[in-house]
């Protein structure tokens, strides 16, 4: 096992040997070699023991900790063996506003354009002009894109081309024991903005994964500022990503994977609580669902080769390290498939 999550609540890592065991109270909850670890993500109020501590920084084990509802809390920082001429070229780069301004472009296009095919596919299979409609609308957000200078206005497009595809992800919605009125967050308000919110930050994870495997700064991006505490490269990367996220909602909610009486339902939040959080069963459901599609395999254009979704985000964070390198190059996102 390469990747652990911890999701049940109130327990502690122990190591054992060459083993560790997630423990509630005296209970033995999971145990697992901890030879092949490479990431580990421990998601609420859960601790770890000061032999596990010292095994995570030796091994180099990736290591996330997130709020019960899914956001990023924390990372394990561990030494660093980037490439400094990368990152030098990096920082010059990124300084240049016509780049900036063009990588910025490129990432909201790609984004834009997998919403479109993802819209079109669903207008199709459901019979729903509605969707069509809207994909004609980002289609045309799109175009005004392509000559777009302004690095707000195109921060602007990102933004509105958003609104559009949650303006009708109720829609596409086929059971009616969940509903979707909108997008809220910090914290979710309903279990489908719960869901999205959760497998966001699992892709952004990866997502920084790769940038740190590709030697890059996680921290310095284009579309996004700076930010404290924000992987500013890691969210304009994922961008491309966000699709298969909902996409992958989507199939656990309308094929009753998932249901309403999976989550936890606060009329009174407390400190450190959420107003809906997930139950550890389907928090576990999710991570099956989600470490799965990862290993779904697709035709990769860049390398000229199928494999898998995991190893096609170590190849884009190859593909824009390559970006930086090369005068005339801009980052080219990976387009959702069909």
């Amino acid at each position: 096992m390469d990747s652990l999550y911890v999701v049940e609540q109130g327990c502690y890592l122990r190591k054992d040997g060459e083993s560790l065991k997630i423990m509630k109270g005296r209970k033995v909850i999971q145990t697992i070699p901890a030879s092949n670890l490479k990431r580990l993500v421990i998601a609420g109020w859960n601790s770890l023991t000061g032999a596990v501590l010292d095994f995570l920084i030796r091994n180099q084990v990736d290591t996330v900790f997130m709020t019960p509802s899914g956001r990023f809390r924390a990372r394990l920082l561990l030494d660093d063996t980037g490439h400094v001429e990368l990152r030098q070229k990096q920082y010059v780069r990124l300084a240049d506003a016509d780049f900036k301004t063009a990588t910025a472009r490129a990432v909201v296009a790609a984004k834009l354009e997998n919403h479109i095919r993802f819209l079109r596919r669903r207008a199709t299979q459901r019979e729903l002009p509605e969707l069509a409609s809207v994909a004609l609308q980002v289609k045309a957000l799109a175009k005004q894109l392509e000559s777009e200078q302004d690095i707000e206005k195109i921060r602007g497009i990102e933004g509105y081309g958003a609104r559009l595809l949650y303006g009708v992800f109720g829609m596409l919605i086929t059971t009616d024991r969940f509903e979707f009125r909108g997008r809220n967050r910090r914290p979710p308000l309903d279990p489908v903005n719960a869901l999205l919110s959760f497998v966001y930050t699992l892709l952004t994870n990866e997502v920084q994964n790769a940038i740190k495997l590709a030697g890059l700064d996680p921290y310095l991006g284009a579309l996004h500022e700076p930010g404290r505490g924000r992987p500013s490269l890691a969210c304009d990367l994922v961008e491309e990503w966000r699709a298969w996220g909902e996409r992958m909602v989507l199939s656990l909610i309308n094929r009753k994977v998932i249901e309403p009486n999976d989550f936890v339902y606060r009329k009174a939040v407390r400190s450190g609580q959420r107003p809906v959080e997930m139950k550890p069963d389907v928090c576990r459901a999710l991570i099956s669902a989600f470490e799965k599609q990862m290993e779904h395999r697709v035709f990769y254009p860049a390398q000229e080769e199928t494999t898998t979704l995991r190893m096609i985000m170590y190849g884009q964070a190859r593909v824009f390290a390559r970006s930086l390198e090369a005068d005339a190059e801009i980052y080219r996102p990976f387009l959702m498939p069909y």
